[in-house]
């Protein structure tokens, strides 16, 4: 082979190889994700409020996506086990969270939790805020929050709480109305909210804190009075009963809420397509009408809005918690 000829051997040979380079690099770059199931772990257990928001939005994000959503019940320490487990979880979009308004909470009860809040996380998206109800037993002589105050202030510890624990959504909403109605309550804590409610209902105990969905049953039978929801507006299922704001009680909007995360670090494109798709899932009819017969506010929101509600959510119990002087035993 003369010389040319090897030039033109060593020519082709380069072509090919280039060429093949690029269908292997093109090969890799149109994997586009998602390319296999997702897990979504949900931090609580099974039949619980968080279990459902994670249920009824997980197929519809999947629909979006083009890949199925696998939800993961991992409940444990207010949350900390399963938040733990995606926090270390690889960024890659294939591992998500759902987790309660107690991740806001944890941060200021537990100060040495597995991971950093903040920084361990990328907030998509807010599900929606379900408000708290103020009730009270059937018998109970206050029928507004005016009378419950009054009530409140007539001796210290006159009036006396129920919730499902120490740190719990109900305790800290209650701590919340102590702060802003300058009352001091006795707070019984209950191993769960079902024994916490049925002693309400029951007037063992006179006043419970409790959500909206969960307890909405209880007052349209007659055997709780609700006194005042802790949303910004009135509730559409319980059009009579005032907010707290009107009945004088600033700075008490309050809400318990679901938010799907990913872990920090979580690529840009990863998170534009999951955050799409999350809030294609919100624009579901089913996921609509469900939200709203538990008097919820789905929310429309972008990760960054999610994130700032988040931080202001943390900052809000973290004030709370110290004014109270809450502490877990």
């Amino acid at each position: 082979m003369n010389g040319f000829s090897r030039l033109q051997s060593i020519g082709w040979m380069a072509l090919v190889t280039s060429a093949l380079c690029g269908t292997v690099t093109s090969g890799f770059a149109q994997t586009a994700y998602p390319s296999k199931p997702i897990t979504l772990v949900v931090t609580y257990p099974p039949g619980g409020g968080a279990d459902a928001m994670a249920r009824l939005i997980a197929p519809k994000m999947g629909e979006a996506l083009g890949q199925t959503i696998v939800v993961e019940n991992r409940p444990g320490a207010s949350g900390q086990i399963g938040a733990a487990a995606v926090a270390k979880a690889n960024p890659d979009g294939y591992t998500l969270m759902l987790d309660a308004s107690s991740f806001s909470v944890n941060p200021s009860l537990y100060p040495k939790l597995p991971y950093d809040s903040l920084k361990a996380f990328q907030p998509i998206g807010v599900v929606a805020l379900f408000p708290n109800v103020v009730l009270v037993n059937a018998n109970f002589p206050a029928k507004n929050m005016a009378e419950l105050t009054a009530a409140a202030r007539k001796s210290k510890d006159a009036v006396s709480y129920a919730s499902s624990g120490n740190g719990s959504a109900q305790h800290l909403a209650g701590a919340l109305f102590e702060s802003a109605a300058k009352v001091d309550m006795i707070h019984v804590p209950y191993k769960g909210g079902g024994p916490a409610l049925n002693d309400v209902i029951g007037g063992q105990v006179p006043l419970f804190f409790g959500n909206l969905a969960s307890t909405l049953q209880h007052v349209q039978s007659g055997k709780l009075k609700a006194l005042a929801v802790t949303s910004g507006k009135r509730s559409p299922i319980l059009p009579d009963v005032p907010t707290l704001s009107e009945s004088g009680l600033k700075g008490t909007e309050i809400y318990e809420w679901n938010a799907v995360f990913a872990p920090a670090n979580t690529s840009e494109p990863v998170m534009k397509k999951l955050a799409a798709a999350f809030q294609q899932a919100l624009d579901a009819p089913e996921v609509k009408a469900r939200v709203a017969q538990l008097g919820g506010e789905l929310q429309k929101s972008s990760p960054e809005q999610a994130s700032a509600f988040i931080e202001q959510q943390i900052n809000l119990w973290g004030r709370v918690v110290k004014e109270r002087k809450i502490i877990i035993e």
